[in-house]
């Protein structure tokens, strides 16, 4: 599986993360020109190289004309989905961005549609985030993982006054990652490098087995006497990495509800972030048919199913228990076919295609519409995706 390292002994930014997949492989010319696909101007971008206690190391150097706005996060999903860049490439890049939004609406208490970003809102970081994500596909990698993060010590200016290292956005992007800090001064993880490498990354620890084949080294912009202000990145092939993750069952039975109750309470739960819910037929006390009702999801999402089974349904008690899930590398490419544009979803293990299927939604409105079997259209997807592996 190809795997990428983040290790993080000087923190991490995205402008760092930049420099490192430079150095560590991406052709820049290749990066500017699917960087020209978001079709937005006034930036440019050079790959320089810096020593950092003498490390050589790769300096992204950004520079973009003053700006006047503050962006909301729909104005960048706006310039992220209207641009010309791959549907992977879009996913992760909003996936990002969206992380950042959650935490300034978390940390300023604010609804997450009325965030406006400052720093991390600018065109320099709309680059820093869409150009890693592009590294990334460039590189095909397909599994992340992190040392514990170096964060610094000291106080930041930030826009809304002085705050300690790590600032509030940076602390809630790093909940459940390790961290540390040194006598290092000044703000080493920055929000940016926190979004992209929490985005992407669902385990943090030491370096697993694998075999390397890359490294790289991208510079922070400060230097430091006798420490390397620098994001080291190793890159290789990793056998029998664990891509299991820990979740919470949450279970009730009921046996006197109407089934467009239940039908509400299985809509409710995903929109509240549910990963999965299902409803089992049991037979329960007194040889009543019932239904058993099952909700996986993350761990903090516990309360809200909680409050959820308990305000729409009859029961009078939830079971929780931890389970372990693994689930299959998956990525959407968006294939071009007689019926119009599909979506088809791609499942890898071990960096080898054990699945793919076409977008059963999109499919099936494009069958309605062309007045044609759905199985024509599916068909004509996995056509085009041959098609597009072949090129």
């Amino acid at each position: 599986m190809k795997t990428l390292y983040f290790d993080c002994f000087a923190g991490a930014s995205g402008d760092m993360i930049l420099g490192a997949m430079i150095a560590a492989g991406v052709d820049p010319c290749a990066l500017k020109e699917q960087l020209a696909l978001l079709d937005v101007q006034g930036y440019s971008v050079e790959f320089e190289n810096a020593d950092r206690s003498g490390i050589s190391c790769t300096y992204a150097r950004i520079k973009t004309e003053h700006e006047h706005v503050h962006r909301h996060l729909k104005d960048i999903l706006k310039i992220i989905y209207e641009s010309r860049l791959n549907a992977s490439v879009k996913d992760r890049a909003a996936q990002i961005f969206s992380r950042l939004a959650e935490a300034e609406a978390k940390v300023h208490n604010q609804p997450i549609e009325s965030i406006h970003f400052h720093e991390v809102g600018a065109l320099d970081a709309i680059i820093d985030v869409v150009g890693a994500a592009i590294c990334f596909d460039l590189l095909g990698i397909e599994w992340f993982l992190c040392s514990p993060l170096h964060v610094g010590s000291g106080t930041v200016d930030m826009a809304h006054g002085r705050f300690p290292v790590p600032p509030p956005a940076v602390a809630e992007l790093l909940k459940g990652a390790p961290i540390y800090s040194t006598d290092i001064k000044g703000e080493l993880v920055t929000p940016t490098g926190a979004a992209i490498i929490t985005a992407v990354c669902k385990e943090f620890g030491p370096l697993p087995a694998m075999r390397l084949e890359h490294t790289g080294y991208g510079a922070g912009t400060r230097s430091y006497e006798k420490f390397p202000n620098a994001l080291r990145v190793l890159i290789g092939q990793a056998h029998g990495l664990s891509n299991a993750e820990t979740l919470l069952m949450i279970e009730t039975n009921v046996d006197d509800m109407s089934p467009q109750i239940l039908g509400h309470v299985m809509d409710r739960a995903f929109t509240l972030g549910a990963l999965d819910c299902y409803f089992t037929p049991v037979q329960m006390k007194k040889n009543r048919p019932g239904v058993l009702v099952s909700v996986l999801c993350n761990a903090e999402m516990k309360e809200a199913i909680e409050a959820l089974l308990f305000s729409e349904t009859t029961t009078l008690g939830i079971r929780t228990y931890k389970v372990e899930r693994r689930a299959l590398e998956r990525q959407i490419v968006r294939v071009e076919t007689p019926y119009g544009p599909i979506d088809v979803k791609v499942a890898r293990m071990n960096g080898h295609v054990v699945n793919e299927m076409p977008e059963y939604e999109q499919c099936r409105a494009a069958a309605v519409k062309a007045n044609v079997p759905l199985r024509s259209v599916e068909s004509a997807a996995r056509k085009a995706l041959a098609d597009f592996k072949e090129n």
